[in-house]
């Protein structure tokens, strides 16, 4: 009983950190907006050092968020095996406790202030509204069309706003390897 109570207790933090760890290890953020510069010509964005890793703390934040309503939405929404019982997605008030705890420990391990924590929490729960609004309008994308996704957006805006279509579609690629590590990651816990 005191193992399943630790371990219940330590889920949320092992996958903050595993998170973090696999966003810094994966290098999908500098990856992402290297390949852009590259397929795009767009140099001008790697020449001021300073501007350019304030571009890649931005992203990397945005990524973080992506990857983190993903990783949630895997384990508090779908449904999981529970030994011979049939497979169901975690209790409401359970998957509540898992966020408030995962928040928690995001918080300490990226250092952030109460205002920063609040911040991060606020575009978390903006993210999960606009996919849970985009659920509905569902539909198979095409190979050359950007996701509808907030990260998409948001990456796209902060990277390149002139090449709006361009930076969008480079956006969705990196949330395809970003969906693809969250699944990863919850697979491993």
């Amino acid at each position: 009983m005191a193992r399943e109570k630790q371990k219940s207790t330590d889920g949320p933090a092992e996958l903050g950190q595993r998170i973090t760890e696999a966003l810094t290890r994966e290098r999908i953020v500098p990856r992402f907006v290297d390949s852009y510069v590259i397929e795009n010509g767009r140099h001008a964005l790697q020449v001021h050092a300073s501007l350019y890793r304030d571009l890649l703390s931005l992203l990397q934040r945005e990524a973080l968020l992506a990857l983190s309503v993903r990783a949630l939405a895997i384990v508090c929404d779908e449904p999981r095996p529970a030994g011979r019982a049939k497979p169901r997605a975690m209790l409401r008030r359970d998957a509540t406790v898992f966020r408030r705890k995962f928040l928690a420990a995001l918080t300490r391990q990226q250092g952030w202030s109460a205002g920063d924590a609040l911040d991060f929490q606020r575009d978390l729960q903006m993210y999960e509204e606009l996919l849970a609004r985009a659920v509905s309008t569902h539909r198979s994308r095409k190979p050359f069309e950007a996701a509808n996704h907030p990260f998409v957006d948001r990456c796209a805006f902060l990277l390149d706003s002139s090449f709006m279509e361009k930076a969008r579609l480079a956006a969705s690629r990196a949330l395809t390897g970003i969906e693809e590590l969250a699944a990863a990651i919850t697979k491993q816990g």
